[in-house]
Parts: C-alpha cells; sequence; structure tokens
C-alpha cells in the first residue's frame, strides 16, 4: 500500500473553531464537528488535527472535541500540538487518534519522544518537523521512536527520502496544483495535506480522478480481480452478504452489478444496484446509515460477495440494527459468547430499571441511587484485590462477576451502553 497516496485534511483549531492556517487565525468553520464530518463523507483518506489552544483549558476543551469528532468521522485521524508530557501524548490517544503527533523542534523534545516511544510504542507516535537538517542529525533516533513523519515547510523532498524509510506525510501551504502533484510523485510520501486539502468544500474525489490521470494512485482500495472474473446471475448482478466487521453479524443481502462494484472500490462507501428500482444506490444516501468498506472477499466458486462494513446507525430500513430480526425456529443464544452475556445480563437489568419488580436486588439498587450504586462498585472492587492475593482462582472468578453485575447496574443508571465501552476500548 506504499504506493498508494492519501488525501489528509488538516483541521486547525483554536478557541473551539477551525482557523485557516498557522499564522492566519481566521475562522474557516465554526462547527468543527460537521467540517470533520464534510471531510470523512466526501472522501478524505485520514484527518490530522492540531491544537493551538493557549490555555490549559482550552487545551482540555480541544482534548474532549477530539473525541467528538472520532465519533463523527470514519477515518483515522491523528493529533498534534500542545504535547509537553506524556500525560498529554495519553490524552491525545485516549481520544481516538490513531498516532499523536510531537513537534521535534520544541525544547527536550528529544526525550519526550523517547519515553512516548517506549510507552505507547513507536506505532503511536509521529513526529512534526519544519526542516531537514533535524531529520539529518536525530535519524536514527526518529526511526527507532516513530512511524511517520509529518513535514511542516516544502522541502528538497528527494533528498529526504534518501534519509529515511518512515513514511511522511506532507503539510504544505501552496495552492499551486503542478507542485502538489510533484509532491505526490515523491516515492517517500504516503499523504499530502495543507491549505489545498483542506478547503472545506475541498472535491476529493474530483482531485482524486486528477491525480489517477497522471499516474498517481490515490485510492485506498483496489481489487485484484476484475469484476468480469466473476461468476455473476443472468442480470450480471453478484449477490453481497454485509457482515459488521467487529460484531461479526450478518447485517444485509444485497446486489451489485460492475459499476456498483467499482464504485464501492472508488469511495469507499458500499454501493449496490437496486433490482426493483434498476438503478445504483449507495446505502445510507437518504438515512445517513452508510457503510464504510473494511473489506471485500469473494468465496469459492466467485459468485458471492462478502462485505466487512463499519455500519453507522441501523442496517435495516425497518429500524432494526439487522434485517434479519424474524426468528422462524431454534435459538442463536450462545451461552459461551461472552458478549451475548454482557448484552443478556445488561439488558435484564435495563428492563428492571424500566419495570421495577417487587423483591429485586437490582431495584434495590436504583432506588437508593447513585451513591449507593457507587459505594457497591467500590466494595466489590475491594473485594476482587483481597480474593486476588488468595491462591484459590475460584474466589476471583466469582468477586469479579458480582463487580462486573455492580458495574452493570452503573452503566445502565449513566446510560452507558456495551457498544460505548467497546467503541472507546477499541479507540484506544
Amino acid at each position: 500500500m506504499r504506493n498508494y497516496k492519501r488525501l489528509i485534511p488538516c483541521i486547525l483549531i483554536a478557541g473551539g473553531k477551525a482557523v485557516k492556517w498557522f499564522d492566519d487565525k481566521t475562522v474557516i468553520a465554526e462547527d468543527v464537528l460537521q467540517l470533520a464530518k464534510y471531510f470523512s463523507d466526501h472522501g478524505a483518506d485520514e484527518l490530522i488535527i492540531f491544537d493551538l489552544s493557549e490555555t490549559d483549558e482550552e487545551h482540555d476543551e480541544t482534548i474532549d472535541l477530539m473525541k467528538r469528532i472520532n465519533r463523527v468521522i470514519r477515518i483515522p485521524m491523528v493529533a498534534g500540538g500542545n504535547i509537553r508530557r506524556q500525560e498529554d501524548v495519553k490524552k491525545v490517544l485516549y481520544a481516538g487518534a490513531k498516532r499523536a503527533i510531537l513537534n521535534f523542534s520544541k525544547q527536550d523534545s528529544t526525550k519526550l519522544i523517547e519515553d512516548a516511544a517506549k510507552r505507547f510504542g513507536k506505532e503511536k507516535i509521529a513526529v512534526s518537523l519544519n526542516d531537514f537538517d533535524a531529520l539529518f542529525k536525530h535519524q536514527h533516533m526518529i526511526d527507532e521512536c516513530c512511524s511517520e513523519i509529518i513535514f511542516m515547510h516544502r522541502l528538497d523532498l528527494d533528498s529526504v527520502m534518501n534519509v529515511t524509510d518512515i513514511p511522511c506525510v506532507i503539510v504544505t501551504d501552496t495552492m499551486e496544483e503542478p507542485e502538489l502533484f510533484k509532491i505526490l510523485k515523491c516515492p517517500g510520501v504516503r499523504g499530502l495535506s495543507g491549505r489545498f486539502i483542506s478547503q472545506p468544500d475541498m472535491d476529493f474525489h474530483g482531485f482524486k480522478e486528477t491525480c489517477a490521470s497522471m499516474e498517481i494512485k490515490m485510492t485506498s482500495f483496489e481489487s485484484i480481480m476484475e469484476f468480469s472474473e466473476f461468476k455473476t446471475n443472468d442480470q450480471g448482478l453478484l449477490p453481497v452478504v454485509v457482515q459488521h466487521y467487529k460484531t461479526q453479524e450478518v447485517l444485509m443481502l444485497a446486489y451489485m452489478n460492475e459499476e456498483a462494484f467499482n464504485q464501492t472500490i472508488k469511495t469507499g462507501k458500499m454501493t449496490y444496484y437496486s433490482r426493483s428500482r434498476k438503478k445504483l444506490w449507495v446505502k445510507g444516501e437518504t438515512s445517513g446509515h452508510y457503510q464504510y468498506v473494511k473489506s471485500l472477499t469473494i468465496d469459492c466458486d466467485l459468485d458471492t460477495l462478502l462485505a466487512k462494513v463499519d455500519q453507522v446507525g441501523a442496517a435495516c430500513h425497518t429500524g432494526n440494527p439487522t434485517c434479519f430480526f424474524q426468528p422462524l425456529a431454534g435459538s442463536d443464544y450462545d451461552e459461551h459468547n461472552p458478549l451475548k452475556i454482557f448484552e443478556s445480563v445488561y439488558n435484564t437489568i435495563l428492563d428492571r430499571k424500566k419495570n421495577p419488580k417487587e423483591g429485586s436486588y437490582t431495584n434495590y439498587l436504583f432506588d437508593k441511587g447513585i451513591d449507593k450504586i457507587l459505594k457497591k462498585v467500590g466494595e466489590e472492587a475491594t473485594e476482587v484485590v483481597i480474593a486476588a492475593k488468595n491462591p484459590n482462582p475460584e474466589e476471583v472468578k466469582y468477586e469479579l462477576s458480582d463487580f462486573l453485575y455492580h458495574a452493570m447496574v452503573l452503566m445502565v443508571e449513566k446510560g452507558i451502553s456495551w457498544e460505548d465501552i467497546v467503541r472507546e476500548l477499541a479507540d484506544r
């Protein structure tokens, strides 16, 4: 995938708003979330966030904004700015960033980068450089401690690529397309960012097509087989089984013709052919419940496609999470599936809150309120610690089960679902 180039808009945040450039604080977007979502939905491959806040309070507000951005976008996020200590790196990564950007030009940056790489892993660290000299002087340390270099200046790229094999992203203020094409054609450049790419109304698909016409590979997806190699039905259609990439739940069945397949590869959004309307349709184009491609796999007979997707909202037009919700025979309950067990217990607790049952211990906790629930969570956590000091693992299992039950009561009380917890863990 190194030959494929990525378009990576950057959002510079100051005072909770998106501003034009580092030295130009003109506001270009009041609603940062909406701007990030536009980039995500219209063909950007990744997103860079720079925190330009001037106070600790603003910095914390920007971290919170990063968390909210991560929830509305479907592309990776890389973030930096005001990272002075390990705790700042942790905050950025826990906000959902794929990597934290550490500014190499700052005082004591070398130790900060080395320590961050040891603590979080070099794959979580990117360094920003303003000049070629810093790369040349500290090449070994940078190679050892980061997985991406973000150049904040127009440099002699050919010379840079002779020094390091680390993929580079170029953040440039140029608006000249010939210069942008020159940057993208450089072998070591992984992505392009800066003023041009970060325009609020940027036409990513149009620019990618222009790049493709100049033999610059821009798409993140490329099928190793042509649609003509698949075995379609007599209408030229290929059935597609759609599965959620995280839960593995089967969401729906649809069909693709060649145009729908190519459009899916090009945009990264699942596009199908409607047999009733006899035209293409992008899943979610009216409801907003888009399906973002994670992987496409053809079966052994080359006649059925399996699509693993990141599903926004419900997959079914009825509002159900999946189109397969009407049981006919048997049960899909699996007593050995941890997620099913957690969801089952959680749903029972939720039902008790909505429909109180006399004599229920769960209702007793809800009636007593948050202080009682927190007291029990604390007590059960202590019991886990005590049990862990004893040689019998059965005690730990018993106490952990008690703790998890009370934790789920707290989750229901605070309106937190297992999906929220899983998403937070996945982001980390």
